[in-house]
């Protein structure tokens, strides 16, 4: 008899590819089937963030929530990068979890449930080779990992202490995986990694020497995959080579996620970002001009300790000037084993005001972008069945189309005319 799985995913798109892994990991190994109640649920999982407090806050309360209406006998699991960061820790604060799985050890999911308080943090553990069993969220795009892990020595981000080391993984592993998915209908594939343009500095053991951009070019080869998205590319490695890629070819999606961060050289400098203002504006004004259609997107972090107001004018600067299509942003959250983690904080209310400066002049910037877009023909790719016989897709560069329809369209594209236009979606009539 089949057991029940809950599973709950906070965080990126890599931890739903992770959750995915451990869902297909369960169905293979032990007959588990997803299940929305709780309450019913042989097996409870939290897949965790720690890229900011808010999430591992978070993670506390819900772990008590279940406790208190699981049924006898279920287990609770902790994973991802919460567990790699606090491990034992979870079994003080929460002693009912039954196991902790850090974000790189998925691959031992079933023997976590099947070994009294087992824990398993190794930052560096390789299952860039594993075979995991196959299950996908949607049928009409899939997620696919490229690489695990990160280099890079950002100072306010904790996850090269909860992802490890940066490997990729082989070029024809994921080749074997575009097939396997594009067979099984989906059109769209999105590859994840931390920093996807830095992919095939370094591998397990030896294997053909190949970057982003060629890796790119392969996959756009696979018949049947008609559309490619990527997060998240590092500006510091967005290269005449990756922009000209980027551009030319006609299955890579025109959205680019390019994390600024900030605006000011000297917090980049602060924060070891690696590149300056000047060079995130040579690259992101250079993919303007060859790729208008380009939708940019970014994430930007305010009340960076030392952050002065000169500083975050820069930001605002920057942002006026590239006018980007969506910005994720926050105010500094100190994370734990991180350099900035104990730096002097700004002043709270200094930095709410900053933040809330920062979204309305996104918004503005954003309303007006959506509105352009009224009366112009998008290929739309359907993917979600939405309320009131509707149904929800992507363009091609990104915008976030509502339609009138049912779910035969699914999976399908479709010309659409934008009819009209609110903050985040356009909605529209299929015209063919």
């Amino acid at each position: 008899m089949s057991k029940l799985l809950f599973i709950q995913t906070l965080g990126c798109a890599m931890n739903v590819r992770d959750s995915e892994h451990i869902i297909a990991e369960l169905k293979k190994e032990d007959d588990y089937i997803l299940t929305d109640d709780i309450s019913k649920a042989d097996l409870i999982l939290i897949n965790t963030c720690s890229v900011r407090e808010k999430p591992v806050h978070k993670l506390f309360s819900e772990v008590g929530g279940y406790e208190k209406v699981k049924k006898d006998g279920a287990k609770i699991g902790v994973l991802g990068c919460t567990a790699s960061h606090l491990g034992k820790e979870i079994f003080k604060r929460a002693p009912y979890v039954d196991f902790v799985l850090g974000a790189r050890n998925t691959s031992k999911i079933t023997k976590a449930i099947n070994s009294p308080k087992f824990i398993s943090t190794d930052i560096n553990y390789d299952d860039s080779e594993y075979a995991f069993g196959e299950f996908r969220s949607s049928p009409y795009k899939a997620y696919i990992n490229i690489m695990i892990g990160c280099d890079k020595k950002c100072t306010y981000c904790i996850v090269p202490q909860t992802r490890g080391d940066e490997i990729s993984i082989p070029l024809n592993l994921i080749l074997k995986e575009v097939q396997k998915v594009a067979d099984n209908g989906a059109k769209e594939v999105f590859l994840l990694g931390q920093n996807v343009n830095n992919y095939g500095k370094r591998f397990s053991s030896f294997h053909e020497k190949i970057d982003f951009s060629d890796l790119l070019v392969k996959i756009s080869e696979v018949k049947g995959i008609e559309r490619i998205r990527f997060t998240s590319p590092h500006p510091l490695h967005m290269d005449d080579k990756f922009l000209d890629v980027f551009t030319n070819n006609d299955k890579i999606c025109k959205s680019m996620h390019m994390p600024l961060q900030s605006g000011s050289s000297a917090i980049l400098k602060a924060m070891k970002r690696g590149y300056t203002k000047e060079w995130f504006l040579n690259r992101a004004l250079k993919l303007r001009k060859i790729c208008p259609e380009v939708n940019i997107s970014t994430d930007i972090i305010v009340a960076y300790p030392g952050e002065s107001d000169a500083d975050f004018k820069d930001t605002i600067k920057v942002v006026n000037e590239v006018e980007f299509e969506q910005i994720f942003s926050f105010k500094f959250s100190p994370r734990p084993l991180t350099p900035a983690a104990n730096l002097p904080l700004i002043d709270d209310e200094i930095a709410s005001k900053r933040l809330t400066f920062l979204q309305n002049r996104q918004n503005e910037i954003l309303d007006k972008i959506m509105q352009n877009q009224v009366g112009k023909i998008f290929d739309v790719y359907f993917e979600e069945l939405r309320p009131n016989m509707q149904v929800s897709g992507r363009s091609f560069s990104n915008f976030n189309v509502l339609a009138n329809g049912t779910e035969e369209l699914l999976g399908r594209t479709k010309k659409v005319l934008i009819k009209s236009a609110k903050r985040m979606v356009l909605d529209g009539e299929i015209i063919s």
